[in-house]
């Protein structure tokens, strides 16, 4: 379980903008949903497997709380986490180091709390126009341009013929653009702003990744971490 948790930890509060998460498990499947405090990403994540512990609808929120108690080192080895109840409801987690003498309770938010702060929401799906796994190369392009426009906010995604290009600054001004990909297929032509930060965050984190780009005003980043699948929606914003 130490593990589920860490990965959850790393694909949602490292970002900065995720402090809490829904958990629906069963012995099925277990999936996580969660939605950006500023609304600029929604988080749709499924386990590759069913989480035994993770059974029943609840919320895990201050992430900061429990990424904190996850990396204390007296739970680094052989530490016993185990899953509180109320009845059969789950309460919390308990933590206790490998002899006993130090211990911690971490405590979820009910189903009631949970589901009205995260409703389940259903990603309708659009038609994308660009997609393709990024690579090492092109991710760091984008840090160092992201350096050069700094007071940047958003950049725009667009194909110029085989290339996927994004956009930084009003040619009027600084500005700067780069090919963030070559060779690819289909197309992306209306020029939607997506946050800067976010597409950074989502690109920094470990695991293979998916990256897709709609006409319709949404794009797409998927993390596949080896734990987990992890798919963060991103909505387009105004220039």
């Amino acid at each position: 379980m130490r593990d589920a948790l860490l990965d959850i930890v790393k694909h949602t509060h490292s970002l900065g903008s995720i402090d809490l998460v829904k958990v629906t498990g069963s012995d099925q499947e277990t999936v996580i949903n969660a939605i950006a405090e500023d609304r600029s990403a929604i988080l749709d994540a499924t386990f590759h497997g069913p989480v035994a512990e993770f059974i029943g609808n609840f919320g895990m929120p201050n992430l900061s709380k429990l990424n904190t108690i996850l990396n204390i080192p007296e739970y680094a080895e052989n530490a016993q986490l185990s899953i509180t109840y109320k009845g059969n409801d789950p309460v919390g987690i308990h933590f206790e180091n490998k002899v006993g003498d130090f211990k911690n309770d971490y405590r979820f938010m009910t189903s009631e709390v949970i589901n009205e702060k995260i409703p389940t929401l259903k990603f309708k799906g659009v038609k994308w126009g660009v997609e393709l796994e990024p690579t090492v190369a092109s991710i760091q392009r984008m840090r160092f341009q992201t350096q050069a426009n700094s007071e940047e906010t958003t950049f725009i995604a667009k194909t110029e013929g085989n290339d996927l290009k994004f956009f930084f600054g009003d040619v009027s001004s600084h500005a700067g653009n780069f090919v963030f990909a070559s060779g690819v297929t289909g197309s992306v032509t209306k020029g939607w702003a997506w946050p800067v930060a976010v597409v950074n965050g989502i690109l920094a984190l470990p695991g293979d990744k998916t990256i897709r780009f709609s006409d319709e005003g949404a794009a797409q980043i998927t993390v596949d971490s080896g734990i987990a699948v992890y798919n963060y929606t991103i909505p387009a914003q105004k220039k």
